[in-house]
């Protein structure tokens, strides 16, 4: 199960997690695992019941996680950036009964506990120094843990491509297979330390950063968030051995490091949850010596698919090959495979694929087609089997009937010096249907025009791909995972 995946390789006085200095062992981590199950079963966590998790990076998230699992509980962890309203969507959306705050939550919410249980309506457990005390006083073997590997243990909502997000079900199974996948491909050891820099809130940053380590017998490196010189410190001085993150991420650590650095006791870096643009993966490689490998995956797969191989064969603008036992294929619009570098959508199979959304059969049935994953995600496949990553079928393009992919025009414009980020769009247009549209931040201290872009763009790209309009913006708006949303930016006039 997965409040126990830590268990096959149990090793009482190993370091499991290490946080603001603080050291905590395999055991320490079982024992506060077991207290908090025991704790929320006594409140009435279990069989089901969703328990809301607002809860920022940090040992308790973990505890809280695994804990209401361990009792049957569906854990439904969420941004700790979202406002009353849309913590209340969530409540309704999976009918929880439970939410689970940090005391950091409550206080960002500006309000007491009183009156978020008056707002919210559901029962609130705050993990304040009242909890603490109850943990220390209670007995961790009051409750019998759950041994259905294909109950659902987690509903993860989708990062919001779409206006309405869903709550995809993933069961003990689908995430125990994707943790055993990760740690196959990426060679896990005991010797490793993981910095967990992503969001645990996210799956990518979960499954890949918790998940994967502790079924290693690794050792966890918890930051609270994302900040680019306490990463760089925390690289050079923690003996960090994997460091995973989105292109953003590594957009940021290159301007924090200005050449300066290089980190040698990292064993590999990895780069998901959106395409990473290959100027920046050149970049990251040949000035921080970053042994950097792409990969691809989504909510709904729990979440790894693919990646470049570690010890072999890694390919510029690919998200590499299925991880083991997973199979993919490209398809076209009635599902038959297409050949071999043509565009198609990807699907996906499977143990890490979701069981479907919550309450949501149309969604499910369309998305689970034939026992297969369709990711709304255009790819294709060379020769070798390796798989790219062309755009997400809602984010294409069509401009006087012809296909634009918006990544192929990032990867341009990102390749233009004086360009920190960029992100492409379709606006409406009623003489073409589209017309293409550029956003676009500038590194610090960097002065352009849109003509000077343009008329670089126009070097690289057919008239049809070139961006009518271009906008250069202080930054792009992004999810609480880093990948940014799109939808937002065709709402900006």
């Amino acid at each position: 199960m997965v409040g126990n995946i830590y268990k096959t390789v149990y090793n009482a006085n190993s370091i499991a997690l290490k946080f603001k200095g603080n050291n905590i062992s395999y055991e320490e981590l079982d024992k506060a695992v077991n207290c908090y199950a025991s704790l929320l079963f006594q409140l009435g966590v279990k069989d089901g019941k969703r328990v809301i998790l607002s809860c920022p990076n940090s040992p308790e998230f973990i505890y809280s996680y695994f804990g209401v699992v361990k009792t049957g509980g569906i854990i439904v962890p969420i941004n700790v950036q979202l406002t009353i309203e849309e913590i209340k969507y969530f409540i309704n959306d999976c009918h929880a009964e439970f939410i689970i705050f940090h005391p950091l939550i409550i206080e960002k919410l500006n309000h007491t506990k009183e009156s978020l249980k008056e707002l919210l309506g559901i029962k609130l457990i705050v993990l304040d120094q009242e909890f603490e005390q109850n943990i220390c006083d209670i007995s961790p073997a009051t409750f019998e843990e759950i041994t259905d590997e294909n109950a659902v243990s987690t509903f993860l909502y989708t990062s919001g491509t779409t206006v309405k997000q869903k709550a995809a079900m993933l069961t003990h199974k689908n995430l125990l297979v994707n943790a055993e996948q990760c740690q196959i491909a990426f060679h896990g050891a005991v010797a490793d330390n993981y910095m967990c820099a992503l969001p645990m809130f996210h799956v990518f940053g979960f499954t890949i950063c918790i998940l994967n380590p502790l079924l290693s017998g690794a050792t966890v490196t918890i930051l609270e968030g994302f900040h680019p010189n306490q990463v760089v410190e925390s690289l050079l001085n923690d003996d960090i051995t994997v460091f995973i993150g989105v292109p953003t991420m590594y957009v940021l650590l290159l301007a924090a490091c200005k050449n300066k650095y290089t980190f040698p006791n990292l064993r590999w870096a990895g780069s998901g949850g959106s395409s990473l643009p290959v100027e920046v993966l050149r970049q990251a490689r040949d000035v921080l010596k970053l042994p950097i490998v792409e990969g691809y995956g989504l909510t709904e797969a729990s979440p790894a698919v693919c990646f470049n191989p570690l010890h072999g064969i890694q390919k510029e603008g690919s998200i590499g090959l299925p991880l083991p036992y997973v199979k993919c294929r490209i398809v076209d619009e009635n599902d038959m495979e297409v050949a071999v570098g043509e565009v198609g959508e990807l699907l996906v199979q499977g143990e890490n694929v979701m069981l479907g959304y919550y309450k949501q059969e149309q969604e499910t049935t369309e998305t689970l087609r034939n026992g297969w994953l369709h990711t709304g995600d255009l790819a294709r496949q060379d020769e070798d089997g390796y798989y790219y990553i062309v755009e997400r079928k809602k984010d294409l393009v069509i401009v006087g009937g012809l296909n634009v992919y918006p990544n192929e025009i990032e990867e341009v414009i990102y390749q233009y010096p004086k360009v920190k980020e960029a992100a492409v769009v379709g606006v409406d247009d009623k003489l073409r249907g589209e017309f293409v549209k550029a956003f676009i931040v500038l590194k610090e201290g960097e002065e352009c025009t849109a003509k000077e872009v343009s008329m670089y763009l126009r070097e690289h790209l057919a008239n049809y791909k070139m961006p009518r309009v271009i906008e250069f913006v202080s930054d792009l708006p992004k999810s609480g995972s880093g990948k940014i949303l799109k939808r937002l930016l065709k709402n900006i006039n």
